[in-house]
């Protein structure tokens, strides 16, 4: 409304702001964010150019990345007209990465290492989903606001963009509330771990969408939907993220193996951005499809997918080796006497 200038602008005051209350409060903060202390190199620690190497010389990750690239590239070049060449790089670059994930888990040591890896995978498959799901509120909701929404309210026609106010809104309300929530629900006894959390926070998001199902039959009804469908399904969308955000990369900085730690927090901001691409081909899908299938396509996956997690969390617990249990300061030694206490 007031132009990119304002939007930058209080963002920058923001940000400001954040540093000064960071500042203020770093008495409070004595171990956090200290300088890091120099130490020698460790013989076990690993380059991507060393995974990259392993990956082209070793010979069932390399039949994998080229089976894949080969694979993919040939489905892009006979069923994808609009930027083609685009789309076989792109699926050329995932087989890469899906054969380095594979000679990680040739390189890893111990069983230990090897279950939680496997784990580890699966959390970014949740956060693939999640996030092209969730990243809706940009592209398509945010259409549908423009479009197919009644944005008068008092006489006042609400700008679509500030629609997004909603979700920041709802996350400075509820933050705490569902913080709370977990801390009570575990102290009670129940299950609380990062992958019930998780799926329950891709359940609780899709079923936001339901809310713009509704949006999509009134606006077949009536010509126009209401805009409460939107704040609803934005509410929806936000319990979500504060059930599965939060607890991501925490429990992917759990279960990577301790010499390509690094390297997995990159993965999992590429599993965030391939969320995002997805979540751009869903909205594309919608001008053929319809916003109603796409929103309760939406719904019905989400739902499904995050209660299959749910229903497999035992074993998959089992798999991670209590890694949520242990404190930060225990050695790599002290986590794989896990393989004997399991057995």
């Amino acid at each position: 409304m007031w132009g990119w200038h304002a939007g930058f602008g209080l963002a920058a005051i923001g940000m400001v702001l954040g540093q000064v209350i960071y500042l203020s409060g770093q008495k409070y903060l004595v171990t956090v964010g200290n300088k890091p202390k120099e130490k020698e190199i460790n013989s076990e620690d690993v380059s991507i150019k060393d995974i990259f190497m392993q990956q082209f010389s070793t010979r069932i990750p390399l039949t994998i990345t080229l089976f894949l690239a080969v694979a993919s590239s040939v489905v892009a070049w006979n069923f994808i007209e609009d930027q083609r060449l685009a789309y076989i790089i792109f699926f050329i670059f995932l087989s890469v990465v899906v054969g380095m994930m594979f000679t990680i888990y040739q390189d890893l040591h111990s069983q230990v290492e090897k279950d939680r890896y496997l784990v580890l995978l699966l959390s970014f498959i949740i956060v693939i989903v999640f996030w092209g799901a969730f990243e809706q509120a940009g592209g398509l909701m945010n259409l549908y606001a423009e479009n197919r929404t009644d944005r008068f309210l008092f006489g006042y026609q609400i700008p679509a963009a500030a629609f997004q106010f909603f979700n920041p809104f709802y996350i400075i309300v509820f933050a705490v509330p569902v913080a709370n929530f977990w801390m009570w629900w575990k102290h009670r006894g129940k299950e609380a771990s990062s992958l019930f959390k998780m799926a329950n926070g891709v359940i609780i998001m899709g079923l936001g969408f339901v809310f713009m199902v509704f949006a999509s039959m009134q606006y077949e009804t009536l010509g126009k939907s209401a805009l409460y469908w939107l704040a609803l399904a934005y509410l929806f969308h936000t319990i979500g993220e504060l059930c599965a955000s939060p607890v991501a990369l925490s429990f992917i900085t759990k279960l990577a193996p301790i010499r390509y730690g690094a390297l997995m927090m990159g993965v999992y901001f590429a599993a965030t951005g391939l969320g995002n691409k997805v979540a751009g081909l869903i909205g594309e899908s919608a001008s053929e499809a319809g916003e109603l299938n796409i929103f309760a396509g939406i719904t019905i996956f989400c739902v499904i997918f995050g209660l299959l997690v749910i229903a497999l969390l035992k074993p998959l617990k089992r798999l991670t080796h209590k890694a949520e249990d242990l404190r930060p300061e225990q050695t790599k030694d002290e986590t794989e006497g896990f393989e004997l206490a399991d057995e």
